[in-house]
C-alpha cells in the first residue's frame, strides 16, 4: 500500500465496548434489507451490524431467501439472522407482523423502497411500539427519471402517504435529502441525513492484499485507472472508456472496471472500437476491490446518479485520488473542495480525460483524504445511526 495512504481509524478500546454492553441489556435493533449481496448497502449494513455488535449491541438480520446483505455471523457475537420463510419481499408481509409481535425489537431500520413499503405496513399491522426508522440511498426523482408515468406516480405517491407513518427517513446525503423533500412532499423534519459507515479497520487490512491481476501483479510501471460498480446505464461507464481512450492517445496506462452487468459485451465493444481493447479489463465482479483501490493511479466515479458512492469514499481512504462526475448526489459533498478529486460535469468525455491525466501526475495531500472521509468513519457513523434509528428515551443512547 502506497506511504500517503490517509490513516484509517483503528477499533475503541476494550473498556468502551464494555461500556456500551451494559446499556445495551437485552435489547436488541432489527435491519431488513433485501439487496443484491455485493451492492454498496450491503457494505453499509455489514458495516454497520459489525459495529453494533462490537458494542454489545444485537441485531436482528431479517432476511428474504436469495438476497443479501451477507454478513459473516460466525465472527459476531450479539448478531443474528431471522428468515422470513418468502422469496418475495412483498410475500414477507404476514411473515414480518407475526415475528414483529413476537420479539418487539426496540428499532426497525429498513432499506430499499419496496422493503419501506413492506415495513410501515407491518408495523401498524402488529401494533407494536418499535421505532421504524426507513432507508433511501438514492436520489429518487433521479432514479425514477426514465420509468414510466404510472410507476412514477405511484411510487411518488406510495412514498408521500406512507414514508410519514415511520418515525424518521434516513438518506445518505443532503443532496438526496433536499431531493426527497422537493419530489416527494415530505416534511423537512422527518428526513435525516446520516452519512454511511464506510472506513473501517477491516478496509484497511484488505487493501494490505495485492491483487493477482496480471496488470497489478506483473507490471507495476504502468499505472491504473480503475471504475468500480454495475456494468448497467446508471454508472456510465461508457463516458469513463472514452475518456480513458483520450488519455491513453497521450500517453501509456491502462483501465481495470470492477463489476458485472448487461453492458459488459456493449462496453468490450466500445473499447474495441476506440483502439483501446488491450488496455482495458472488465474482470467482474471483485468482493475484495479494496486492493485495487490502492494500487489505482486514480479511481473514477462516472455515475448519472447516486445516493453516496460508497465506492468513492473507499478509493479516498485508501490514499487513491478520484475524479468523479458532480452528480445528484453525494460527490460534491465528499469531495467538498479539498485536493484529493476533481469534479466534472455529467457524461463530459473531456472534462474527465482531463482529471485522470491531472491525477496520473499529482499526489493527493493526506490530509485532504483525512478529512474527506472523516464522516464516513464506522463509529462516528454508526453512533448517528443509533440516534437517528432510537431516538431517547433508548437503551442504546449512550453508545
Amino acid at each position: 500500500m502506497r506511504q500517503d495512504m490517509a490513516p484509517i481509524e483503528r477499533p475503541q478500546s476494550r473498556t468502551r465496548q464494555r461500556d456500551v454492553a451494559v446499556h445495551a441489556g437485552r435489547d436488541r435493533i432489527a435491519i431488513f434489507a433485501a439487496t443484491s449481496g455485493h451492492s454498496g448497502v450491503d457494505r453499509v449494513v455489514r458495516n454497520l451490524t459489525v459495529q453494533l455488535d462490537a458494542w454489545g449491541i444485537g441485531v436482528d438480520l431479517l432476511r428474504v431467501r436469495g438476497h443479501g446483505p451477507a454478513v459473516d455471523l460466525h465472527a459476531l457475537t450479539h448478531a443474528r439472522a431471522v428468515d422470513l420463510g418468502s422469496r418475495h419481499v412483498t410475500g414477507a408481509l404476514p411473515a414480518l407482523v407475526r415475528w414483529l409481535r413476537r420479539a418487539r425489537p426496540t428499532a426497525l431500520l429498513t432499506d430499499k423502497d419496496r422493503v419501506n413499503r413492506i415495513a410501515v405496513l407491518a408495523r401498524e399491522l402488529a401494533g407494536v411500539e418499535t421505532r421504524l426508522a426507513v432507508r433511501l440511498g438514492t436520489t429518487v426523482s433521479v432514479n425514477l427519471k426514465d420509468r414510466g408515468w404510472l410507476e412514477r406516480t405511484l411510487q411518488r405517491a406510495s412514498i408521500r402517504h406512507l414514508y410519514p407513518r415511520a418515525d424518521t427517513v434516513i438518506v445518505p446525503s443532503q443532496g438526496a435529502a433536499d431531493d426527497l423533500v422537493d419530489w416527494a412532499g415530505l416534511e423537512p423534519a422527518l428526513v435525516r441525513v446520516v452519512r454511511s459507515p464506510i472506513v473501517t479497520p477491516r478496509l484497511a487490512e484488505l487493501a494490505e492484499t495485492r491483487p493477482t491481476h496480471r496488470w497489478i501483479a506483473d507490471s507495476a510501471d504502468t499505472p491504473i485507472v480503475l471504475g468500480v460498480g454495475e456494468l448497467g446505464s446508471r454508472k456510465d461507464f461508457e463516458t469513463l472508456v472514452r475518456a480513458f481512450a483520450a488519455v491513453r492517445r497521450q500517453r501509456p496506462c491502462r483501465l481495470i472496471i470492477l463489476g458485472r452487468g448487461r453492458k459488459h459485451d456493449q462496453l468490450r465493444a466500445l473499447a474495441d472500437g476506440l483502439g483501446v481493447g488491450a488496455d482495458v479489463d472488465l474482470p467482474g465482479f471483485e468482493p475484495n476491490p479494496y486492493g485495487y483501490m490502492a494500487r489505482a493511479a486514480v479511481y473514477v466515479l462516472s455515475s448519472r446518479w447516486e445516493g453516496m458512492p460508497v465506492a468513492l469514499v473507499e478509493a479516498l481512504a485508501v490514499g487513491t485520488p478520484a475524479v468523479a462526475t458532480d452528480c445528484p448526489s453525494g460527490p460534491a459533498e465528499v469531495l467538498d473542495g479539498r485536493h484529493c478529486g476533481t469534479l466534472v460535469p455529467i457524461g463530459d468525455v473531456t472534462a474527465m480525460a482531463a482529471g485522470i491525466g491531472h491525477w496520473l501526475d499529482h499526489r493527493p495531500d493526506p490530509a485532504d483524504l483525512a478529512a474527506a472521509v472523516a464522516p464516513y468513519r464506522i463509529e462516528q457513523s454508526a453512533r448517528d445511526y443509533l440516534s437517528a434509528v432510537c431516538r431517547p428515551p433508548s437503551t442504546f443512547e449512550s453508545a
